[in-house]
């Protein structure tokens, strides 16, 4: 009859270790790259946007800033934040007692037609200047 059938102990390898002839290994870092691939392009298009939104939101506040001064100067506050304004934005200047208020209002879609448009924000508020009454 049949001897009872053993079976030699096969030699373990370290799991990280694969050889070029295992069918089984075959393809799998094809799979895993298209599998991850588009989660790795949603991650790169979120941060460019954000940096896009960041640098315009930057631009926002320099302009507040430049025009809250010039206006508290009883400068043109309009001439002066738009060295800094975005294209499309807009600044709106205000006295509320002794103090001059700018806002810089931009609307943007920081990478294009395929984003859904956002508005970016900036206030700034200066002191005025002792000066020949308003």
């Amino acid at each position: 009859m049949n001897a009872p059938h053993r079976s030699r102990p096969r030699a373990s390898r370290p799991p990280d270790r694969r050889t070029r002839d295992d069918p089984r290994q075959r393809g799998y870092v094809t799979a895993e790259t298209a599998a991850a691939l588009p989660a790795v392009v949603a991650v790169l298009a979120l941060g460019l946007w954000a940096v896009s939104a960041v640098g315009l939101k930057v631009r926002a506040i320099d302009a507040a800033n430049s025009a809250a001064i010039a206006a508290a100067r009883g400068e043109d506050a309009h001439a002066v934040a738009d060295a800094y304004l975005p294209d499309g934005a807009s600044v709106a200047v205000s006295e509320d007692g002794d103090l001059a208020r700018a806002v810089v209002t931009a609307p943007t879609r920081p990478l294009g037609p395929l984003t859904p448009p956002m508005t970016i924000t900036a206030t700034a508020v200066a002191p005025l200047e002792p000066g020949p009454v308003r």
